[in-house]
């Protein structure tokens, strides 16, 4: 039984700047939630940045909800399935209601002895890692970058791009480091159906995928480009359900999806998009938010299902963070371990994260 819920925020700095087409990240503001109850403590991460520039939601805006419409749903024999059915009413918010969703379901999978990975049907022991890099100040800065992580053993380059940074720096890493190389490239909502042409060039690269070209809300015009260019769309921002999948693939906005778990409003609708594409053999890979160890491995388990064939954005702890919040995930081979052990296999380092930890709060649930 659920006795307690605990909101914790914290704030940890970045290894570096990450700069995407919407802005420039520096450090995340965290939002943690925890399930306590029979001695037993489930814990979420809530995915949401600082400001709505990724998504409509922004951390404090997810802290309000929670509070205000989530948690009064949440009694002692709350499970992350009834939750999920009873705040279905309550329209978006989806990293909200996720980080609610995954605290609830790592505190039942906990006491009942089980690990995220077999509880979503995981197949794989250990996770192809890819790594996303930011926008950079020049074509220089890039390639150094790219060799670092290169060096690093990442078995996939992700560039963000955006309109002035895109075609001449693909073709600067293409030409400098291979065909070999497996490569795609990102561009969060930064361009028009009307680019189509100037994307086209980027077929000239052999690229993986284009990953969200257009904004979000416009999947038939993802139609109409995906018929202009050859290489592989795949949507992110677009992707809100599964049922928004469908339609996505339904009229060819998409041939490849991210999965973001925080994005979709948890793991079991993630799992549910993973199931759709599965069968229909689409390929889908996992996404990141620069998430924490708590994050993280949760997404780990969920990228070692048997759909998701291409490497993901799950990289190594020290990728972003230079001491993360639970043991360091660590690149071996170009592989992260999936955790093996009960909820989400890992438990935060409670002085390390009382220590960047600015409030926490206690509310009590009712029985």
């Amino acid at each position: 039984m659920i006795s307690e819920i605990r909101l914790r925020r914290a704030h940890i700095d970045l290894v570096s700047p990450f700069r995407t087409s919407f802005g420039v990240e520096t450090a995340r503001d965290l939002l943690y939630i925890e399930v306590h109850g029979d001695g037993v403590t489930g814990w979420g991460e809530c995915t949401a940045m600082s400001e709505p520039m990724y998504s409509s939601e922004y951390v404090d805006g997810c802290e309000a909800v929670i509070r205000r419409f989530l948690l009064p749903h949440v009694v002692g024999g709350t499970t992350a399935e009834s939750f999920t059915k009873s705040v279905a009413g309550i329209r978006g918010h989806y990293m909200a209601k996720a980080v609610v969703e995954t605290a609830l379901l790592d505190h039942q999978l906990r006491c009942d002895g089980v690990s995220f990975a077999k509880f979503l049907g995981a197949t794989q022991s250990r996770v192809r890692s890819g790594v996303s890099v930011g926008i950079q100040p020049s074509i220089d800065d890039l390639l150094h970058v790219v060799q670092k992580y290169l060096d690093d053993g990442y078995l996939r380059i992700k560039l963000k791009i955006e309109p002035g940074f895109d075609i001449e720096p693909v073709r600067a890493v293409r030409r400098t480091f291979g065909d070999a190389l497996l490569l795609q490239v990102d561009a969060n909502s930064a361009y028009h159906v009307n680019d189509a042409a100037h994307l086209a060039q980027l077929d000239d690269f052999n690229l993986l995928l284009i990953e969200q070209p257009l904004p979000e809300e416009q999947l038939a015009a993802h139609a109409e480009l995906a018929k202009l260019v050859h290489t592989p769309i795949c949507l992110d921002e677009s992707i809100l359900s599964v049922e928004v999948a469908r339609d996505a693939l339904a009229i060819g906005a998409c041939s490849i999806i991210n999965i973001k778990p925080g994005r979709v409003g948890g793991y079991l609708e993630a799992k549910k998009i993973h199931d759709l594409c599965f069968e229909r053999g689409v390929p889908v890979w996992c996404g990141g938010m620069l998430e924490t160890g708590i994050g993280r491995a949760a997404n780990l388990a969920l990228a070692a299902l048997p759909g998701f064939t291409l490497p993901g954005d799950t990289s190594a702890s020290a990728r972003y963070f230079q001491r993360d919040v639970t043991s360091p995930f660590v690149l071996r081979d170009g592989h992260l371990d999936v955790p093996t052990g009960v909820g989400i296999g890992v438990d935060p380092d409670l002085n390390y994260l009382d220590s960047i930890t600015s409030r926490r709060d206690v509310l009590t649930v009712a029985r």
